[in-house]
């Protein structure tokens, strides 16, 4: 009978871990990086930084839409994107490890491009 007082209580502890576990949110590193558009197209887009003097490239998921005036509210075509344009760029590195970009803001004023 002690047996099975055991069994249980192990296997009701291994099912609480493992809900415990699959319930937990998926937590991804949000980085930022800001600069001048070098290049961008339907599935990339390439952002200099000019404090660094540093390049990175970021995929585009399709229909990307992330994309804000620096205001944070206004939403912005992809459009205005062209090469020379001051953006900030939330981006993560989760899937296989390359960089893909989850927000993009268009900067306008001189205090947050730097200049």
């Amino acid at each position: 009978m002690r047996n099975f007082v055991l069994v249980g209580m192990l296997c009701l502890s291994m099912i609480g871990a493992t809900l415990a576990l699959s319930s937990a949110p998926a937590h991804a590193d949000v980085n930022v990086w800001t600069g001048t558009v070098v290049h961008v197209s339907t599935t990339n887009i390439k952002v200099h930084n000019h404090e660094g003097d540093q390049t990175l490239s970021f995929l585009l998921v399709p229909h990307f839409k992330q994309v804000f005036s620096d205001d944070g509210k206004t939403t912005e075509q992809m459009a205005k994107l062209k090469p020379g344009t001051w953006v900030t760029v939330y981006y993560d590195q989760d899937l296989l490890g390359a960089r893909h970009a989850d927000k993009i803001v268009i900067l306008r004023t001189g205090a947050k491009m730097g200049s």
